[in-house]
């Protein structure tokens, strides 16, 4: 990671990402899950802008993440992770994102009260517009077009005119992460995230028949918030919190072109996030993605599913975090509920023999995706819980800590996963399914998960 002799101490030396050593050898790699831009000139001016525009987030607070990052790696913090599967332009509104941060907000305190931790509120938020797909065509009646790949690369109506890769559309992306990550900013530094508020609303979730077995849960935390009261807590601190943007890395295009060298140590970080993942499906040791995203300091995550072995694991230990660097490496793992129990045990020892300090997470989502009787992708609640509930039995058996967890979640009242205290049935999909991607739990869900999840948290103390 600190492979160069230019130094923060002598400005004229410091490198530019143009002539950093390593930062384009990705390059020269095998790159899979890339659009294929319809026109050459148009990709050249949306890469030639995005080099000249403004971080969308800063090196000091990347830094501050791996800082947390290292805290929940050695136990003393949980990290909460959650958002849209794939964002779309249209729905960034002040509505739709302030109800997805309100709904993190909410889990958060749950989670914080079942852990006895700090949580560290992530958003799946502000440049998750692209997507990898198993398939790069996509057939109706008839008539094949190339796949939806994600906001950032096309369009989701099935045309040709919106089905084709248009780079402009990486600037767009830009300027849509810049005004949601200004709405986060506002929702959690303006008094938006007041403790006592984001308390309240959660009784008013358990205040729902359907959920009236975790209002023992909510009284717990209202009787904590009122000693605090008591004590003469500072309300006006927890008026405020720190919350983190992620996304998956996936068009390299985009992310190379918002890689800066920072002024202060004159290595590179990647400001389109401040949290980077690579997929299941594009982390190959000898691929593009990997190599590149070993170059940056941000924060990475790897997503780890039921065919990873722990060999695997220690290679991208060895590639990504050569120096075992506390807060560097996450591995979120999504095996499926039927496999959670036998496939992750072998990885967790395996890793912590090596030594390495990685934060392990789990994803319950991608592994337990079906197909409803009426044709819907879809999900179900209970296997979500189970590979979650799971997640905790391994690192119990194995005394590790099970460091977070990552959802794909909304603030809105959809239906595209079955089940929950408040069941969602395949019926309501036909009204109120409305991602263009993958399943989301809504907002009644994730709190569900939330409680659930923190009694899990609290058995672990």
């Amino acid at each position: 990671m600190t492979d160069t002799t230019f130094t923060a101490s002598v400005p004229d030396q410091l490198p530019t990402a143009a002539n950093y050593p390593g930062l384009d050898d990705w390059r020269e790699l095998p790159v899979v899950q890339q659009p294929s831009w319809h026109d050459a000139s148009v990709h050249a001016s949306a890469v030639a802008e995005l080099n000249t525009l403004p971080p969308l987030v800063f090196a000091g607070e990347v830094d501050v993440l791996r800082e947390r990052l290292a805290q929940a790696a050695d136990g003393k913090a949980f990290l909460l992770q959650g958002g849209d599967c794939a964002e779309t332009f249209g729905a960034a509104t002040a509505d739709k994102i302030s109800a997805r941060v309100k709904t993190i907000l909410q889990m958060a305190v749950v989670l914080t009260y079942g852990a006895s931790l700090p949580v560290i509120k992530m958003g799946r938020m502000a440049g998750q517009f692209a997507k990898p797909r198993s398939s790069n065509d996509e057939t109706r009646e008839g008539v094949t077009l190339p796949a939806y790949r994600g906001d950032m690369v096309n369009g989701f109506d099935f045309t040709p005119e919106s089905r084709a890769h248009d780079a402009s559309r990486m600037v767009q992306a830009y300027h849509t992460s810049a005004s949601t990550l200004n709405l986060i900013r506002a929702f959690t530094q303006g008094g938006f995230a007041d403790l006592r508020l984001v308390h309240h609303w959660n009784k008013g979730f358990t205040a729902n028949p359907a959920h009236s077995r975790y209002e023992s849960l909510a009284r717990e935390i209202d009787r904590a918030v009122k000693f605090m009261d008591a004590c003469g807590a500072d309300f006006d601190a927890l008026k405020r919190v720190e919350f983190f943007a992620s996304h998956e890395a996936l068009v390299l295009d985009y992310e190379r072109a918002l890689t800066r060298i920072d002024s202060r140590t004159g290595l590179p970080y990647n400001t389109s996030g401040h949290f980077l993942w690579i997929g299941e499906r594009t982390r190959q040791l000898d691929g593009a993605h990997v190599e590149f995203l070993s170059k940056v300091r941000n924060p990475i995550g790897v997503k780890l599913g039921p065919t990873s072995s722990a060999d695997d694991a220690l290679r991208l230990i060895d590639k990504l975090d050569p120096e075992r660097e506390p807060g560097r490496l996450t591995f979120i793992t999504r095996m499926g509920a039927g496999n959670i129990r036998q496939k992750l045990p072998e990885l967790v020892k395996r890793v912590t023999d090596s030594g390495a300090k990685v934060l392990w997470v789990t994803d319950p989502m991608h592994g337990n995706t079906v197909t409803s009787p009426n044709g819907y992708k879809t999900r179900n609640f209970d296997d979500v819980i189970d590979e979650v509930r799971g997640f905790f039995d391994v690192h119990h058996e194995l005394g590790t800590f099970p460091g977070g967890l990552h959802v794909e979640m909304t603030g809105d009242d959809v239906a595209e996963c079955l089940g929950g205290a408040d069941p969602i049935d395949q019926n309501a999909f036909l009204d109120r399914y409305e991602s263009v991607c993958d399943p989301r739990l809504n907002h009644m869900q994730s709190l569900e998960m939330a409680f659930l999840v923190a009694g899990a948290l609290s058995r672990q103390q």
